[in-house]
């Protein structure tokens, strides 16, 4: 089971690009501030938050969706902006 939940989290899920940036900006982080913790160039980030590139399957893909995950609980007020 173990080796199911690595495929699993290597896809993790992400939330859309349109929220994406909407989303750091509420935290106050600046795209250069995630894409150091995530391991990646700031370029990266700005093309996952544009839809061009999603991020490819593995540990930096489950990074930046936990990131997402986490901040759309923290500012769900932005979820409702972007829906709406």
């Amino acid at each position: 089971m173990a080796s199911i939940d690595v495929l699993l989290d290597n896809h993790a899920p992400l939330l859309p690009p349109s929220v994406r940036g909407p989303l750091r900006r509420a935290a106050g982080l600046t795209q250069r501030q995630v894409a150091r913790e995530i391991g990646v160039q700031p370029l990266a980030v700005k093309r996952w938050e544009a839809g061009s590139v999603e991020p490819r399957p593995g540990e930096r893909r489950i990074a930046y969706s936990r990131l997402l995950q986490g901040l759309a609980r923290r500012y769900p007020e932005v979820l409702s902006m972007c829906e709406a």
